[in-house]
């Protein structure tokens, strides 16, 4: 797994992904605070300061400033500055109350006039860390950070940036915890496991805004389905997914009409999906925002897939429609299990998850798209990038699942790029899965798993 680690510059989204797969994986806020906050001090060491002024906001990145002014307590005078108004993480609240113990100075501020009155410890510092923003910052800076960094900028010390600098500070080395969010950062290792980067978890639930509280019917989007013929309840599976995932509208086109209330049924006369639907299907494929296809349609309906991909903006393909010659969207992703792979690409799948991981890839990368290998443990991959998704249950094997987890991607494709859908859908399905099978075994049906899709997508913190 250590080969499909992503390297380089990581976006502050992605990172707080990372930490939530790690703290999921038990690895604690609090170790990953001391671990950061260590590093912190042992970079400052290399300044041999004897008077240390640590700036601190109220996150966690603040926390990891709190860490390493105990740590620098007998080697340096160490004095924190921090805001002594707004809201604080629950980690920094344990590090300061442990900090009132320790041989520091805190220095709690509310104003830019407070700032003003320490202006003693800013010309006596012989180095300064920042610990004020770091990855969680947005929006424009204000008192008492503001009056922070003017009087840094102004001592003409070196300053330490703790992940990433505050906005409009001078800083003279940058310290990224994990990975650098910056170029020209220095790296620290804080422990966090390889699975929580390589294997998709609940941080990656994050990527995931909510809704405004102004949105508008179709902010979810709009979700096309075309399938159904040898095989009806596919493409309705899908459909109810699809809507349990989040989209505002839900088209299904099928030759065979299923009463469901929420689903808009495009009806296409005669027992299969042919070319005589063509006019009607351009249509419906030109205002959808994303078209699902393939499931429950047979093989005799290919050629129609694949003259409509051309005109998907964003499309998943799956089931009957992992034929060659391979359909294409604009964005595309493709949802196939371990037969439907080896069509598609004319080679199985291996059976060594490492191996496996490096053929999916390298088959993204030849078709330009997105790979979902649907299996007990599932592999997404584009072109430079490999996930794994262990979630899931045995009672999965009934039919309809696969459908349930195409409508869940098509869905979120809408909102999200073809890589982050994929990712999270894996993630979604096999959770739903999970849940569903725990209260019915091998008994489960795969529209016993509809409820908890939401469940797992949109209310987390309530279930947390």
């Amino acid at each position: 797994m250590k080969e499909f680690a992503e390297q380089g510059i990581i976006t502050p989204a992605r990172m707080k992904a990372v930490d939530r797969n790690a703290t999921a994986l038990g690895l604690g806020v609090l170790q990953m605070m001391e671990s950061a906050g260590r590093a912190l001090a042992e970079v400052a060491l290399r300044y041999s300061p004897r008077s240390v002024l640590i700036l601190c906001g109220r996150g966690n990145n603040g926390g990891d400033g709190l860490v390493a002014a105990r740590y620098l307590q007998m080697i340096a005078e160490t004095t924190v500055i921090y805001p002594d108004c707004g809201h604080a993480t629950g980690a920094w609240t344990a590090e300061q109350a442990l900090l009132t113990h320790a041989a520091v100075h805190l220095c709690p501020v509310r104003s830019d006039q407070d700032v003003a009155a320490l202006a003693r410890h800013f010309s006596g510092a012989d180095l300064i860390i920042d610990a004020m923003i770091g990855t969680g910052g947005s929006g424009e800076l204000r008192e008492p950070l503001k009056g922070c960094v003017d009087h840094a900028n102004r001592a003409g010390v070196p300053i330490i940036a703790a992940d990433l600098p505050t906005p409009g500070i001078r800083a003279t080395l940058i310290l990224g915890f994990h990975r650098p969010k910056q170029a020209g950062s220095e790296v620290a290792d804080i422990g966090i496991p390889i699975e929580a980067e390589c294997c998709v978890g609940p941080g990656d639930l994050t990527v995931l805004k909510r809704r405004p509280f102004a949105s508008h019917k179709g902010v979810g989007g709009q979700v096309l389905v075309i399938g159904g013929g040898p095989y009806q309840g596919a493409p309705y599976l899908a459909g109810l997914a699809a809507l349990r995932a989040g989209a505002d509208i839900v088209r299904v086109a099928s030759p065979i009409a299923q009463q469901y209330p929420d689903l808009i049924h495009v009806p296409l006369p005669g027992s299969t999906i042919s070319e005589a639907h063509l006019a009607t299907l351009e249509g419906e494929v030109k205002r959808a925002d994303v078209v699902v296809a393939g499931n429950g349609l047979g093989p005799s309906s290919h050629p129609v897939i694949t003259h409509l991909a051309p005109l998907c903006r964003k499309a998943v393909f799956d089931a009957d429609a992992l034929r060659l010659p391979l359909p294409v969207a604009e964005e595309t992703i493709y949802t196939p299990h371990s037969g439907e792979f080896a069509r598609i690409s004319g080679s199985p799948a291996p059976s060594s998850l490492r191996e496996r991981g490096r053929a999916v890839r390298a088959a993204a990368a030849a078709v330009n798209g997105t790979i979902l290998l649907k299996g007990p443990i599932d592999l997404i991959a584009d072109a430079k990038r490999v996930r794994f998704n262990w979630t899931g249950s045995p009672a999965m094997t009934v039919g309809g699942t696969g459908d349930l987890l195409a409508g869940i991607t098509g869905a979120l494709l809408c909102r999200l790029s073809p890589f982050e859908a994929a990712t999270v859908a894996a993630y979604v399905n096999g959770r739903a899965g999970e849940r569903a099978a725990a209260g019915r075994g091998e008994g489960m049906l795969a529209s016993d798993m509809l409820e908890y899709i939401p469940r797992e997508l949109f209310m987390e913190e309530e279930d947390a």
